[in-house]
């Protein structure tokens, strides 16, 4: 198989994998195991693309020409390679969760859901391979309405007002300043082509990359950098599977992608960092990982903590793309791989508890964690993973962070970072200790762990916390390609 047929079936396979969904959703058994075999067939397509990435090579296919220097193209670069390595995988492992969840909850319109999350997987295989920010542009579209049904999955009155915040920020944002963004770039430079080192002449007026860079940020709402934030909590009324999805997988990950593929493809490390553009959007970063964890700090659902605790976490890639140092593009793209296998634990986690408990509230998990013992280690292990402690993955991208806020001597930045993470273990931590060490074990009948498909997925993406801290080399090495 040569590259080139490899990107075309990243896009195609989820597609195929959603029409055979919806053909054989009369029989439950045979629909999952349509949805685990196009996910594994994917992941088998990506891996194939390892190979030419590490050997330089930088294939592209053309599906169709509009304007001069706008095309609708795909290709491979080491960044969008991560994105989808990140994707693939975690599509499986999220499908055998969703399997013990949408039946062990009793989930209405599973056929539907199983066929969103295909086609929204395959909207984020085409912004991971985007060749140029038109076609990126297209695909992150696609991928906010592909996920509209399943945010609203629910269809109660308050699966619909999280919908429409959810559809209402990230495509208001999308068209008053990404695509204007867009446009003017394209109208500057003539092309909107991923170019390492940036696609603007030094004559370019400092201004005015100020401006678009600031556009290009807030227009990417997806990266959730307040004040445009609110579309992510809101989101929270989906079910758990979707929550994943969201915070791991695909969405907001595709948002902080886009942040680091605009920083390093578009406008370039140098151009940014001469100009100034970055400097006070640098502090917006600080500001919303700072205050997403006061917030999280104050939320007694489990599932909207986890929801701010995202919002901070996002932060940190942001301002590891706004640094403008290799440094911070090694953090930033680390980060997104390390937060994905810790927070989707930290959902899954949290469904399962929903599931078998029947609980949401975290004042409600007092010794909890008697009854679900593998549960709530699970939770313990996502968590120390995010705050970003030895020996799990999180310490490796928070790691580089620092280094980059003290090389670029950020310091009030540093100070950022450190507090966030001590806010981390307060907001975090709590819950398994409460779950293990506080209140008495009633001995409820009722409570145990939740089913086996859900605690295999849990114990797939725990072991991924672990695995990734001892055996980071392959992600670094990748990360490394982006930086330069």
């Amino acid at each position: 198989m040569t590259p080139e047929t490899a990107l075309i079936l990243t896009i195609v396979l989820p597609l195929v994998g959603a029409v055979l969904v919806a053909l054989t959703g009369r029989s439950p058994n045979l629909r999952e195991t349509m949805t685990l075999i196009t996910g594994v067939a994917l992941l088998a397509v990506v891996s194939t693309l390892i190979a030419p990435v590490f050997n330089g090579a930088t294939p592209e296919v053309v599906l169709a020409n509009t304007l001069p220097g706008l095309s609708i193209a795909l290709s491979i670069e080491p960044l969008g390679l991560l994105f989808a390595l990140v994707a693939a995988p975690l599509w499986i492992v999220t499908s055998v969760y969703a399997i013990g969840y949408m039946r062990g909850h009793n989930e209405q319109n599973q056929t539907r859901f199983f066929v969103a999350f295909a086609v929204a997987i395959s909207s984020t295989m085409g912004v991971a391979f985007a060749d140029n920010m038109f076609t990126l542009f297209l695909f992150y579209e696609a991928l906010t309405i592909s996920t509209y049904p399943l945010v609203t999955h629910a269809g109660t009155d308050k699966a619909r007002r999280g919908g429409r915040v959810y559809l209402g920020i990230l495509i208001s944002t999308s068209i008053l300043f990404q695509l204007l963004a867009i446009v003017w770039t394209y109208s500057v430079t003539g092309t909107l082509d991923f170019t390492q080192g940036g696609i603007f002449e030094e004559s370019t007026p400092g201004w005015l990359i100020g401006v678009l860079y600031a556009l290009f940020v807030f227009g990417i709402g997806k990266a959730a950098l307040m004040p445009f934030h609110r579309w992510l909590p809101a989101a929270m009324v989906a079910p758990t599977p979707v929550s994943a999805l969201l915070h791991a997988v695909a969405v907001v990950k595709a948002g902080v992608f886009t942040v680091l593929k605009v920083t390093v493809y578009l406008f370039g490390l140098d151009t940014i960092v001469s100009t100034g553009a970055n400097d006070w959007l640098l502090y917006v970063a600080g500001a919303t990982i700072l205050l997403a964890s006061l917030v999280a700090m104050t939320k007694d659902n489990l599932k909207a903590r986890l929801a701010y605790s995202t919002v901070s976490q996002l932060g940190y890639i942001v301002l590891g793309a706004l640094l403008a140092t290799e440094l911070g593009i090694l953090g930033g793209s680390m980060h997104i791989a390390t937060h994905a296998v810790g927070k989707i634990t930290l959902f899954f986690a949290a469904g399962a508890i929903m599931v078998a408990a029947h609980k949401t509230e975290v004042s409600e998990f007092d010794g909890l964690g008697r009854r679900m013992p593998l549960t709530f280690a699970a939770f313990t292990i996502g968590a120390l993973s995010i705050i970003g402690l030895p020996p799990f993955a999180g310490l490796w991208s928070k790691w580089y962070l620092v280094l980059a806020t003290i090389e670029a001597d950020r310091l009030l930045l540093l100070g950022v970072l450190i507090v966030s993470s001590l806010l981390n273990i307060a907001y975090l931590l709590v819950i398994p200790v409460r779950a293990f060490f506080l209140g008495t074990d009633d001995g409820s009948p009722g409570i145990r762990e939740a089913p086996r498909a859900c605690l295999i997925a849990m114990g797939v993406t725990s072991a991924g916390c672990v695995i990734l801290f001892f055996y980071p080399d392959f992600l670094y090495r990748l990360a490394g390609m982006v930086a330069g």
